[in-house]
């Protein structure tokens, strides 16, 4: 028997997780959060995963931004999630890690591709959700202030570290950020 991380082990008969962390969803997406719906549940992360890397190998950062592109940036799951979710999958042996210079390159296991097959129903309907949350006339719950902090806060780490040294590109980030403080700050009731 392997043990993975939390003493989870792995026997014969199907493996760990089958049916299991599939979060406080309610099966339409919609989880415990304050009334706010959450796209995919954490068990349903890790099938959607599972199935970006069937396609082809993927570091985190690919995950993020596939994900992204497949709700129309609709969705973003942050680092801090993605990544648990790799930990947990390789814990169960459904993908394998690679070194790729710095980064990990994560490829699907056999096993991984068993519960693929075994969770293809369940899969089917995070692909729904996904084209649902692609094809809404908003990209996002207006109410998604959060998200869109998170993805404001991406883009202002991705703008300065991709030129670290760039003075000019740093005062235009502090600019447009100021900006959207005052604009913010002006809204009325």
């Amino acid at each position: 028997m392997r043990q993975g991380r939390g003493g989870r082990g792995r026997g014969q008969g199907g493996g760990p997780g089958r049916g299991q962390g599939r979060g406080q969803g309610r099966g339409d997406g919609r989880g415990r959060g304050y009334g706010r719906r959450r796209p995919l549940d954490h068990g349903d992360l890790r099938l959607l995963i599972l199935k970006l890397i069937s396609e082809e190998p993927r570091h985190g950062y690919e995950l993020i931004r596939e994900i992204e592109a497949r709700t129309g940036g609709a969705y973003v799951p942050s680092p801090g999630v993605i990544y648990p979710a790799l930990e947990a999958l390789l814990d169960l042996g459904w993908v394998e890690a690679e070194a790729d210079g710095a980064r990990r390159s994560f490829k699907l296991s056999g096993e991984g591709k068993a519960e693929l097959e075994a969770e293809a129903e369940t899969l089917a309907r995070i692909e729904q959700r996904l084209a649902d949350l692609l094809d809404s006339d908003r990209p996002e719950d207006p109410q998604d202030v959060r998200g869109a902090m998170w993805r404001l806060r991406h883009a202002v780490q991705e703008a300065v570290r991709g030129q670290p040294d760039n003075l000019d590109r740093r005062k235009a980030v502090a600019d447009i950020l100021t900006e959207a403080q005052e604009k913010i700050a002006g809204l009325k009731d």
